[in-house]
This record gives structure tokens, C-alpha cells and sequence, in this order.
């Protein structure tokens, strides 16, 4: 069962703190959401965690598996098994969205025997068709010209492909419509099991009444200053940022 853990983490943005001393500890079958304002740090863990150059680690540890992430580059941690779906996915030109996943599958399971062109051309397609993507996506260009809402859905079609230990997903209900939303909320129901964990960035409560977490923090200045279970979600969704309570089960 993967587990990430994050202790005391402090981390500088061009010598400005942003994250103030953020601890938590997430296992293989969890689901965490962490909820808060705008400006708090959350989309900053996030790209912390990947190993963004513009983050810089000033106080404490990250482990996955008892593996320090902090000693590795960007691409290392992908292949220890950690995945970001990103708020604001990069577009490729040149590059399309199947070769993407093709060599980001084989880089990321590198102990592995590598899938046929065939394989990989019928995994592809039967995740496309659970998310509701038509066929053509795996023939354009990564991200080029799409609208917001598919660019969130190649996300997690990459997380679907991709299959780490634990993921990352940074408003990844930003742009999807209901039916979208739907969509992609039980496709992550259905692959969620004890080899997955799950870190969701959200500022909205309407993707958890798809998605049931295990966890929800809420997230203020650089730090988790509150936890609970998803009565927290709805209290935060009634009373806003700053009238919630501490909820006990």
C-alpha cells in the first residue's frame, strides 16, 4: 500500500514564504480534499511536490514509500509513482496526445515489458471511451486547442493511463460541466483502490457529491488549520472560509 507523507514542509516562492508548515499523511485507498481561499498555497504544494524549479525547500521532509522526493527531479518522482493533474495544463504543439502517453507510460514503467503499438493503441482507446473522449483526441495535439473542459479530461485520461500510487489533482473539476464532472468522478471512483491514494484540489463541494473523500482539510495561510470528514465540506460550502467549526465524528 503506497503512502505519502509530508512533515513540517515550508517552502519559499522567490524568497516569499508560501507554505508555512504543511503536514499530511495519505494511503493507498484514500481519498483527501483539501478546500481554501485563493492565494492560500494549495496550488504551490502541489507543484512542491512535483518538484517545480520555483519552489524552493526551506523546512522539511517528503516521503513516498520511505523514499526521499525532495533528492529527486521532477522526472524521478513520476516514476516512484506520484502524478499531478495540473490546474493549468501546458499545450504542445508538434506532439500528439497519444505519442505523449505512449512514451510517458513506458518512462513510468520502466521495469516493465513495453506494450505493443496494438496494446497500447486498445488500452488508449477503451480509457478515451470511458471518459467520453472521441477517438480524434488521441491524434491531436497535447492540449492545443482544447477547450477547458477537455483539457481537464486528458488529465485524468493520463492519470487513467498512467496508473501511479498516488495522484495529485489540482482543480481538476474547473471547466467541466455537469456531465462532465459525472464522468470523470466515477471513472477516479472505479480506479480507486489500496494502490491508490488520492490528494484533490477543489475550491467547490459539487464534485464531492460524486467523489466521497475520506479526508477533507481545509487549507489557510501556507497550512492545514482544520480537518475532518465531508460534514467539514458541507459546513465550508454553508458558512464559507471563515466560519467554520471543528467537526468531530
Amino acid at each position: 500500500m503506497p503512502c505519502l507523507t509530508i512533515d513540517n514542509l515550508h517552502v519559499n516562492i522567490d524568497q516569499k514564504p508560501i507554505l508555512c508548515g504543511v503536514n499530511l499523511k495519505l494511503k493507498g485507498g484514500e481519498i483527501h480534499v483539501l478546500m481554501g481561499p485563493n492565494g492560500t498555497g494549495k496550488s504551490t504544494l502541489a507543484s512542491a511536490l512535483m518538484g517545480h524549479p520555483t519552489c524552493q525547500v526551506t523546512k522539511g521532509t517528503v516521503t513516498l514509500n520511505g523514499k526521499n522526493m525532495l533528492e529527486m527531479n521532477t522526472d524521478e518522482r513520476a516514476r516512484a509513482g506520484l502524478f499531478l493533474a495540473m490546474q493549468y495544463p501546458s499545450e504542445i504543439s508538434g506532439i500528439t496526445n497519444a505519442d505523449f502517453m505512449r512514451s510517458a507510460y513506458h518512462a513510468c514503467h520502466p521495469d516493465e515489458k513495453p506494450l505493443s503499438l496494438l496494446k497500447f493503441i486498445k488500452k488508449l482507446e477503451t480509457k478515451m471511451q470511458e471518459l467520453g473522449i472521441d477517438k480524434s483526441f488521441a491524434h491531436r495535439y497535447l492540449n492545443d486547442g482544447f477547450s477547458g473542459g477537455e483539457k481537464k479530461r486528458n488529465e485524468i485520461l493520463q492519470l487513467l493511463m498512467l496508473e501511479p500510487q498516488i495522484a495529485v489533482l489540482d482543480e481538476v473539476d474547473s471547466g467541466l460541466d455537469i456531465d462532465g464532472l459525472k464522468i470523470v468522478a466515477n471513472n477516479i471512483q472505479k480506479i480507486l483502490n489500496e494502490d491508490l491514494g488520492l490528494l484533490i484540489i477543489t475550491h467547490y463541494q459539487r464534485l464531492l457529491e460524486y467523489l466521497k473523500p475520506n479526508f477533507v482539510h481545509l487549507f489557510m495561510h501556507g497550512k492545514i488549520v482544520q480537518s475532518g470528514d465531508y460534514r467539514l465540506a458541507l459546513e465550508l460550502e454553508r458558512t464559507g472560509y471563515g466560519g467554520s467549526q471543528l467537526l468531530t465524528s
